[in-house]
């Protein structure tokens, strides 16, 4: 049995690369179990997971769902629009009352970085960061890592390059940092309005590769990974308009011709077309892994749980 010895997972930061193959290799069980027939398991049968979502979410959230109900757990969504947050509560106050209901687990998506960390000290359960400001969003780094292993046999030696809004992502910090574990290189591809100083002194200190023509960026990547603009986190004006951004910075056959010509493609969503890819390569046969990702979502996110509640 792999020892997972992590009661939350917040971060990328805290795993060594022995934790992330622990998740992954476990999640490669699950992919195989999850186009079965019968889907359902057992391993967590008597544990009761909540998902606490403060922003909206299609993928993850159902992932989330769908792993803990197929692990056999009890699986209660939390719907914000209509709870005491929307009445005042605050943050800590809902981690309390959710806590004396003694729940196994809890999944939370949040708008301002670092509220998850702060809810975690509060509730006795495991909390698993499902996005938190720009912050980070490490289920998401796990599985895209399990998408390119999967496809590629390895990560180790590879280079990666993402692009698009790595200012507002954290779908690209986690990314970076579990990438670098896992002997990547990494490039980041964005315009400079996206890359300021701050940002790109983190970046450099984190090892990352910096970019601003789309084409060297790309040029001999293994895989690349397009960012949507997050227009909900911009105050102000990022750039001069869509239609020049995607000109510039948003995938189509001629900049990805410059990766190598097995290179694949991934893009954690939701996906805009015209805007960071077109629908020729969100759509490419054999290239685009976006849908791989969705599934391997639910695979990663059983083996997560499924480490932690044995680690207990």
């Amino acid at each position: 049995m792999v020892s997972f010895q992590h009661r939350h997972l917040l971060s990328i930061r805290p795993l060594s690369r022995a934790d992330i193959t622990a998740v992954l290799d476990r999640a490669e069980q699950h992919v195989e179990k999850n186009r079965a027939r019968d889907k359902k398991q057992s391993s967590l049968r008597g544990l009761t997971l909540i998902n606490l979502f403060f922003e909206d979410s299609t993928r993850t959230r159902t992932s989330f769902e769908l792993a803990g109900k197929r692990l056999g757990a009890d699986v209660i969504n939390i719907s914000v629009g209509n709870s005491s947050v929307k009445k005042g509560e605050t943050l800590i106050d809902t981690a309390m009352t959710l806590n004396a209901m003694q729940p196994d687990f809890i999944a939370v998506r949040h708008s301002e970085s670092g509220a998850v960390h702060l809810l975690a000290q509060k509730v006795k359960c495991s909390v698993i960061n499902g996005g938190d400001g720009t912050n980070e969003h490490p289920t998401q780094a796990l599985l895209d890592a399990l998408t390119i292993r999967r496809r590629i046999g390895r990560i180790d030696g590879l280079t990666v390059t993402i692009c698009g809004d790595i200012l507002h992502s954290r779908v690209a910090h986690s990314n970076l940092l579990l990438l670098k574990k896992m002997g990547a290189t990494v490039r980041v591809v964005a315009p400079p309005s996206l890359m300021p100083k701050f940002l790109r002194a983190f970046l450099e200190e984190e090892g990352a590769e910096i970019h601003h023509d789309m084409r060297k960026g790309l040029k001999d990547a293994d895989a690349v990974m397009t960012l949507r603009l997050q227009t909900e986190r911009m105050q102000g004006s990022y750039v001069p308009s869509v239609r020049e951004y995607f000109h510039y910075y948003g995938l189509n056959r001629e900049k990805f011709s410059h990766a190598k010509p097995e290179a694949i493609i991934l893009d954690p969503g939701p996906v805009i077309r015209g805007v960071q890819i077109d629908s020729d390569m969100a759509d490419s046969v054999g290239r685009s892994l976006i849908l791989d990702q969705v599934e391997m979502g639910v695979a990663v996110r059983q083996a997560v749980m499924e480490l932690m509640a044995e680690g207990r």
